[in-house]
């Protein structure tokens, strides 16, 4: 467990503010329906929600981008959108809120990724989702690679968030570990389970638990067993650092140098776990490029999870609540 001086969280916290983080993956749209339930309905046994309000928010990769701003940073997103009204209105949302869109290509090939919750009472009631799978095209991979080139020297790290949409192919993968060693710029993976053995060589390999299960076919029911995972990960990868997420049971790090250290879980209440392992990968990057070391990362990046997991929605991590509850430990 690392304890923190306050000196050092103050240093750790400065260093945050203008670090540049390239995010590429999967951009979302996020849509939400407020509302409440009194009746049910007489077409059949489901919940009539009376929508309240509605609101929109960026989700997926993008949502990794907005908690790297909530930090103090500057995302930089790398993906694509459709050429339909939702790309749009992500498109729109990324300048509102000041962030370079160089990045963010129109493929008409497919259409934006959107997630619609519908909640009432603060309770999840159901989710839609509308979105394709299939690959991006070699030529839309190309383009996102120059994108990336270009700004090379302004970058201080990179974080690939995989949510098997099509965009993190396993050529794209390959590039990109490449492009950041030859650069020495910190490479961070939160993975799925498609390309999940793809991520070779990079600075932190984070997957949860149940990706790890069926990646490994086996079930981590105790902590023998997890640490097991995070060896042999290590191994396989050949990762510096693998950073395993568990849920209520925290998280287990495992370094190169074989060091193991588990994190016990830091979420005060859990009202919603959505986009908890965004602001996981965002918080760990963040730290890493401010120079904190793994542990204090990991341990920053959990306590960042614990608190978001405390809010209804996807919402990004406050700086300043974290440096708070992290200091009251």
């Amino acid at each position: 467990m690392v304890t923190f001086t306050n000196s050092r969280l103050q240093t750790l916290f400065e260093n945050l503010s203008g670090k540049q983080v390239a995010v590429i993956g999967d951009l979302m749209l996020d849509r939400y329906f407020w509302g409440s339930v009194t009746r049910i309905s007489p077409e059949a046994p489901v919940p009539v929600v009376e929508v309240d309000s509605e609101s929109t928010r960026l989700g997926g990769a993008a949502n990794v981008a907005n908690n790297i701003a909530s930090l103090g940073g500057t995302p930089f997103m790398v993906g694509v959108v459709g050429d339909d009204d939702s790309g749009k209105a992500l498109t729109t949302i990324v300048k509102e809120s000041g962030f370079p869109s160089e990045g963010i290509l129109v493929d008409p090939a497919r259409p934006t990724t959107v997630k619609t919750r519908v909640i009432a009472h603060h309770q999840h009631v159901v989710r839609v989702d509308r979105e394709v799978k299939h690959d991006i095209a070699e030529g839309v991979q190309s383009r996102l690679l120059d994108i990336l080139r270009r700004n090379a020297g302004k970058l201080d790290a990179i974080i690939i968030e995989d949510y098997n949409k099509g965009v993190v192919v396993k050529s794209l993968i390959r590039e990109l570990v490449e492009f950041a060693k030859k650069n020495g710029i910190i490479i961070t993976v939160d993975p799925k389970f498609n390309n999940f053995f793809e991520y070779k060589q990079v600075t932190v390999f984070k997957p949860n638990r149940k990706e790890t299960e069926e990646a490994l076919g086996v079930r981590l029911n105790d902590q023998t067993g997890v640490e097991q995972a995070g060896r042999t990960l290590l191994q396989r990868l050949e990762a510096e650092n693998v950073l395993l997420t568990l849920g209520e049971r925290g998280m287990t790090l495992v370094e190169g140098g074989g060091q193991m250290t588990h994190v016990p879980t830091a979420a005060r209440k859990v009202a919603d776990v959505s986009g908890a392992g965004d602001t996981v990968i965002s918080t760990l990057t963040m730290m890493l490029a401010a120079g904190g070391s793994i542990r204090e990362a990991s341990m920053l990046a959990n306590v960042a999870g614990g608190i978001v997991c405390g809010e209804v929605g996807i919402v990004p991590i406050d700086a300043g609540e974290l440096r708070t509850t992290v200091s009251n430990l």
